[in-house]
């Protein structure tokens, strides 16, 4: 078992002021996997009154010589991919297979390539008479999830030190291994003292400190709708700025001419990657009605491609789940289903039989599936598929708008037209056409409940920078 007793502040692994531990449990079979800090409000001033001593230097350095340690950070956790893999999949249950290039290479990737986006980022630019300068915010409080935990602490940390900022990270207490990871990256390129901080910890007690801080200009938070309205509202207090990447509860929308031997396997596996603990999981599958059975039959004949089982076994593709919390949401959902008349097509709210122990729920697929069952609204965070029958494609942008969530979503079409033309109806953050490929350099965010502001790219930079005029 790992016991981690400290925390980093100030370029320096510190003592918690608290005597508080909390456990971090292995998703495969239940077992505690190791110990952290449970940091205190204290710990969060510590940290914090280090990143903004740090912020004035770090600030005026030349883009080019912050860009340096940040692809240097990069190219350290690609160097630890093999070891923050295995520790991610036992953390989030992610089959190995996946997590080494999935949640350490997405990361890794988000600090090296920054270099492009902050050279092509106009930082001033001239107007009339004014110059327009983007300058750091300042002093950043990152708050960060368990479902991709470094790949969201990248996107938050990574380009808020690239424009000039310094950063106090609270990462999942579910998930936080691989933080300490990165703090440890962090040390061994020579991050100046206090620009990066890690203080781990439960979300009402370093969250709320984090946010409350009145030094802490910014809040990026990456979590649950309930937790981001928590985060928001405490942020508000000092008018900081607070960008929230929140819940979804995504529509695949599958025309009347698509190639349904392409889109279903994909739409299930946009459902399951994960296990289904993805924020832009594609969770509804609308399909015409007049191909409901097709569908079924080929959903679940799709899902057989992903294997199910042991995150360390070759060819899994579909894990346990992270907690036993998460475990118990999840089936609680599936019996809600059954209990409201959704047709079960597979699985169930059953322990595999297979795998008596750790977090598993088996793979599950519901069909005829209406908008006002609970499935068909509420974000279940887990492996399962609801297939939900329309009469005409205005039914269909109908039914995926009808939701308090705007975060993904998929249109399938033969004819390319009318499948963007559907795309730009949707009420989403973003949208796959036809399968359309990963852009890790696109924008990411949400309409409605699933946040505000953008990650990734140049919008990315953009959440970290105040925006100053001089005229002359």
């Amino acid at each position: 078992m790992e016991v981690r007793n400290e925390i980093y502040i100030n370029g320096e692994w510190l003592a918690s002021s608290g005597s508080g531990k909390l456990e971090v449990f292995d998703s495969g079979n239940g077992e505690v996997m190791a110990t952290i800090p449970e940091g205190t409000t204290q710990d969060v001033d510590r940290a914090v009154e280090a990143a903004a001593a740090a912020f004035p230097a770090w600030s005026a350095l030349e883009p080019k010589e912050r860009l340096d340690f940040i692809t240097r950070i990069g190219e350290g956790l690609m160097a630890r991919m093999d070891a923050i893999g295995k520790v991610i999949s036992r953390e989030v249950g992610m089959p190995q297979t996946l997590a080494g290039m999935v949640q350490v290479g997405l990361p890794a990737g988000a600090f090296t390539d920054l270099a492009a986006h902050v050279e092509a980022f106009p930082f001033e630019e001239e107007l009339g008479n004014s110059l327009i300068l983007r300058e750091p915010i300042g002093v950043v409080g990152c708050i960060t999830p368990w479902n991709y935990p470094l790949y969201q602490i990248a996107l938050k940390v990574a380009p808020a030190m690239a424009v000039g900022c310094t950063v106090v990270l609270k990462p999942s207490e579910i998930a936080p291994l691989n933080a300490f990871a990165l703090a440890e990256v962090c040390d061994e390129v020579g991050l100046p003292a206090g620009v990066f901080n890690l203080v781990t910890g439960v979300g009402p007690v370093v969250g709320e400190a984090i946010a409350a801080h009145p030094k802490v200009e910014a809040i990026s938070f990456t979590g649950s709708t309930r937790a981001g309205k928590r985060v928001q509202q405490v942020g508000a207090e000092n008018v900081k700025r607070v960008n929230l990447e929140l819940g979804g509860k995504s529509a695949n929308i599958i025309l009347e001419d698509a190639p349904l031997d392409q889109a279903i396997p994909a739409g299930v596996f946009a459902c399951m990657m994960n296990s289904g603990q993805t924020c832009s999981a594609h969770t509804r599958m609308l399909v015409p009605r007049s191909k409901l059975a097709e569908v079924e039959d080929l959903a679940v004949a799709g899902l057989g491609f992903f294997a199910f089982g042991d995150p360390f076994d070759e060819g899994v593709m579909i894990g346990p789940l992270v907690s036993q919390a998460q475990q118990d949401r999840v089936r609680g959902f599936i019996n809600k289903g059954i209990d409201e008349g959704a047709k079960l097509l597979v699985g169930g709210a059953e322990q595999p039989a297979e795998h008596p122990n750790g977090y598993y729920v088996s793979p599950t697929i519901f069909s005829e599936v209406t908008r006002d069952m609970t499935i068909a609204k509420e974000e279940i965070f887990g492996p399962v598929l609801s297939i939900m029958p329309y009469d005409s494609v205005d039914e269909a942008v109908e039914i995926a708008n009808d939701s308090e969530y705007g975060l993904s979503g998929g249109v399938w079409g033969a004819n390319p037209d009318e499948a963007m033309d559907v795309a730009r109806r949707l009420r989403t953050g973003q949208v796959d056409v036809n399968g359309g490929q990963f852009n890790p350099s696109a924008p990411f965010g949400g309409y409605k409940q699933s946040g505000n502001g953008r990650e990734r790219g140049r919008w990315g930079l953009e959440e970290f920078l105040e925006t100053k005029a001089i005229q002359r």
